[in-house]
């Protein structure tokens, strides 16, 4: 980073800021008058994805600069540079290789030297081995009886990751086996979890890469109390439990044989691992063939963004076109909509993907930026969210750039459905676009009082997202699309996008609370802390 100016001293950011002042009121309406073909015209159709930005609040002029603003931010050298396994996590002197999970075999991918595609793949098959057991019924519990139900326990990126998948891909899982994931340390989670599960019959994956991850670790020692209650015998665990981990020791001591705990590496961040061992579950469910679909997607993606001229590029260009909202706009919020029923679990997944990736306010060169950087990631499905929260979107003084989500082909075909939910997806970004003007409403008739109220500004930006049909292949293209989006705007906001030392204050405080909890010592922080932990103490004694 040394050969890049501070972000605001570019002249591109200088040109964008000049730019802004001539357009930022500008009207889509009056966009799409100009320009009889923009509707055509400013879209990419490439990896079975349409992709229509032509409801942008841009410009030609607009995406030149920000195109501009990506060459002089060095994105190509830093796109390049994670491909080749260099250190870009400057703060933790590793490398960024979520993208080796998915690079097919007999490829290359060198890190410190070594080729790490053939240990991906080699992880990969044994995870397709033991997977294929527990689709097929010969993997059997310490009684004899086959494996019904199987349980995800982690926590962050190893909780997000496989149930968003598990949901989204549920079409496509094996109906005989039932999937369940425990990340909260509130025990309610796990209770209600296992309320009605045998142990005879169920399988804990246990999730942690040093196995000693907090929840994730107390939820695996309930999960082994809860066994044995009914098993009895420790040999047992080594039947019940499996571990994603990288700690053979603490793995071993725990009871679960260490051939089958299934290993990752430090240059796959957690957010970034649903693709690695930590989509066991996801295999499990969805079988090998379809989860090496999967891969495939996300390769298409990886390659797509690796090759592709900026200009045709589908994560740089959206992930510019948040920089801009962000950051011209100060849209402090992207809402992530996608008129998927499957995808329910998707805007969570992407909060953690892009929260926790971009969340930062200190530079790589270890000052503080003076511009917006991470959004707040937020949604729901449609059609739900439309009488939820549509109306603030519509008609609030909120800027909320969308990202519309819709498939073509229902997965489940019913009726009018899929043509009323796509007419509802449809509608949404022309409401949102171009509104309704105060003229239009009272040439229906409208009382004049009432006018106002049922005028829509319109000029609510939207990028829609049309695909044929959701699958393996078409999910791991969407969840490296957003990878990808990260990367290009931390890369131009000149943040590492890869640490997360913002979690880790929080979690050495509960530590010191929890120790003055149990020994009941006298707390030592502020007045107001001190105050919270004397009346949860009283009220624990109460009960």
């Amino acid at each position: 980073m040394s050969n890049t100016s501070p972000l605001t001293s570019l002249p591109a950011w200088r040109a964008l800021e000049s730019h802004f002042a001539k357009v930022q009121k500008v009207h889509l309406r009056d966009l799409f008058a100009q320009d009889a073909q923009r509707g055509t015209r400013l879209v990419l159709d490439c990896l079975g994805i349409y992709f229509d930005y032509s409801k942008n609040r841009i410009t030609d002029e607009t995406l030149k600069l920000l195109f501009q603003l990506a060459r002089e931010s060095h994105l190509r050298e830093r796109i390049d540079g994670m491909f080749a396994g260099e250190k870009i996590n400057i703060t933790e002197n590793r490398a960024v290789l979520h993208i080796a999970l998915r690079t097919p075999r007999g490829k290359s991918i060198i890190v410190d030297g070594e080729d790490v595609v053939p240990q991906v793949h080699a992880v990969l098959d044994k995870m397709s081995v033991f997977a294929e057991k527990i689709r097929g019924g010969s993997w059997l519990g310490h009684t004899g009886k086959a494996i019904r139900n199987i349980v995800n326990v982690g926590i962050g990126g190893s909780d997000l990751g496989p149930v968003m998948a598990y949901e989204a891909l549920r079409h496509f899982s094996q109906r005989n086996l039932i999937f369940r994931f425990v990340s909260n340390i509130d025990g309610t989670d796990f209770v209600e979890a296992t309320r009605d599960l045998e142990p005879e019959e169920t399988l804990f994956i246990i999730s942690s890469k040093t196995f000693t991850t907090q929840e994730t670790m107390t939820n695996a020692h309930t999960a082994r109390e809860w066994a044995l209650r009914k098993l009895k015998d420790p040999v047992a665990i080594a039947k019940h439990f499996v571990a994603v981990s990288t700690n053979a020791e603490k793995v071993s001591a725990f009871g679960i044989d260490t051939a089958n705990m299934f290993g990752f590496w430090d240059w796959v961040g957690g957010r970034y691992s649903m693709d690695s061992a930590i989509g066991l579950s996801t295999m499990i469910a969805i079988g090998p063939d379809s989860f090496r679909d999967m891969l495939a997607g996300f390769h298409e993606m990886d390659e797509h963004f690796r090759t592709t001229p900026f200009e045709q590029n589908m994560p740089v260009l959206m992930g510019l076109l948040g920089v801009w909202y962000n950051c011209f706009f100060r849209a402090q919020t992207v809402a992530v909509l996608p008129y998927e029923q499957y995808l329910k679990r998707f805007p969570a997944y992407l909060q953690q993907l892009t929260m926790e990736s971009n969340g930062k306010s200190i530079t790589l060169s270890g000052k503080p930026v003076d511009y917006e950087t991470g959004p707040i990631y937020w949604g729901e499905p449609g059609t739900n969210g439309q009488h939820s929260f549509y109306q603030l979107i519509h008609q609030g003084t909120k800027l909320i750039p969308c990202d519309i989500i819709a498939f073509a082909q229902a997965l489940n075909p019913l009726g009018r459905h899929r043509d009323m939910l796509l007419a509802n997806t449809l509608a949404q970004a022309e409401a949102l676009a171009f509104g309704k003007t105060s003229e239009q409403v009272k040439a229906e008739g409208t009382p004049e009082w009432l006018v106002p109220h049922r005028t829509f500004e319109g000029n609510r930006p939207t990028n829609v997202l049309l695909l044929e049909r959701l699958t393996p292949n078409s999910l791991g293209k969407l969840i490296a699309l957003y990878e990808h989006i990260v990367f290009t705007q931390g890369v131009i906001w000149q943040i590492d996008s890869f640490d997360q030392w913002g979690v880790e204050l929080g979690k050495v405080l509960a530590q010191k609370i929890l120790a003055e909890l149990e020994n009941k010592s006298e707390p030592m922080h502020d007045s107001s802390t001190n105050s919270l932990i004397a009346r949860y103490q009283k009220l624990k004694e109460k009960i």
